[in-house]
């Protein structure tokens, strides 16, 4: 276990039955203490800046793998204070919880069952997986939504988020006002922020267009250092413009803090060095 912000950021590689690793990420602010529970062993989205796509696609994990992510996480919370519990959890880790639809669907509903955590105190993440939000709209769960965006336009967005070939953010765009609609919870839009590549002033205008049309809160995230990938992020300067330039255009933006990027525990950042996890790419199974 790794720990940065003077304790309050914990990073755990947990070792699974068949010897395969995850990592988890426990952090605790002033008013809440927040999970972050990885799906799937690796990845195959294969974004381009993720350390998790990078390493390749292992497995789904099932619901009871996921469970013991958020019992460490207690454990750990319990260390530092008996009477503290876990506020949040965010389905954000190594994986695409959509592409492990039963899985992560079976964990939150847990939560919201034997752990009586509330649905809008869980987050799930997903690069786009059109089917699977729309099966998610179905389920009358009001879980927040997080949708890894990255670039608003598809020729920029297939080249970082390689999925958007196959779902374009018109389909995108179209099954969110369904999950907006059905759960009557605001849409996330997490942006990471690269030099030169998806911060200039027109990416920002194309970005406000897509967000008012679904009125939903855009998260900058300034990006993350992985080892395989060679654009660097924003510099402060032009996250703060893209800021600016976006809610003066009436966009909802506040700008992600980067806890744990000095330990890889960051956005993009999870990914276990030494994980026997089979170089497989884009070979998952999606709904």
């Amino acid at each position: 276990m790794t720990a940065s912000d003077g304790g309050d950021t914990l990073k755990a590689v947990l070792t699974l039955k068949d010897q395969r690793q995850i990592e988890a990420v426990l952090m605790r602010y002033e008013r809440r203490n927040t999970v972050c529970i990885s799906t799937q062993v690796g990845c195959a989205m294969n974004c381009a800046f993720c350390a998790t796509g990078q390493g390749g696609y292992g497995r789904h994990l099932k619901v009871n793998e996921m469970e013991e992510q958020y019992f460490w996480a207690g454990r750990e919370l319990k260390k530092q204070n008996p009477s503290a519990k876990i506020t949040n959890v965010v389905l954000m880790g190594m994986g695409e919880p959509l592409a492990n639809y039963d899985n992560s669907l079976g964990f939150i509903r847990s939560l919201m069952g034997k752990f009586s955590l509330g649905a809008r105190s869980i987050t799930l993440s997903t690069v786009g997986i059109v089917p699977g939000i729309a099966k998610l709209a179905s389920e009358s769960l009001q879980i927040n939504l997080a949708v890894s965006l990255h670039a608003p336009n598809d020729t920029l967005r297939t080249q970082i988020v390689p999925i958007n070939a196959r779902y374009n953010i018109a389909s995108l765009v179209k099954v969110l006002k369904q999950y907006r609609q059905s759960s009557n919870r605001r849409i996330t839009f997490e942006y990471a922020l690269i030099n030169d590549l998806n911060d200039q002033d027109e990416h920002m205008s194309q970005l406000a267009e897509i967000a008012q049309e679904l009125k939903a809160h855009v998260n900058l995230i300034p990006l993350n250092p992985t080892p395989k990938y060679d654009y660097p992020g924003s510099p402060l300067d032009r996250v703060n413009r893209c800021r600016v330039l976006l809610q003066n255009q009436g966009v909802t933006v506040t700008v992600r803090d980067t806890r744990g990027s000095d330990i890889a525990a960051a956005c993009g950042q999870l990914v276990v060095s030494n994980v026997n996890t089979p170089k497989k790419r884009g070979k998952v199974a999606l709904i």
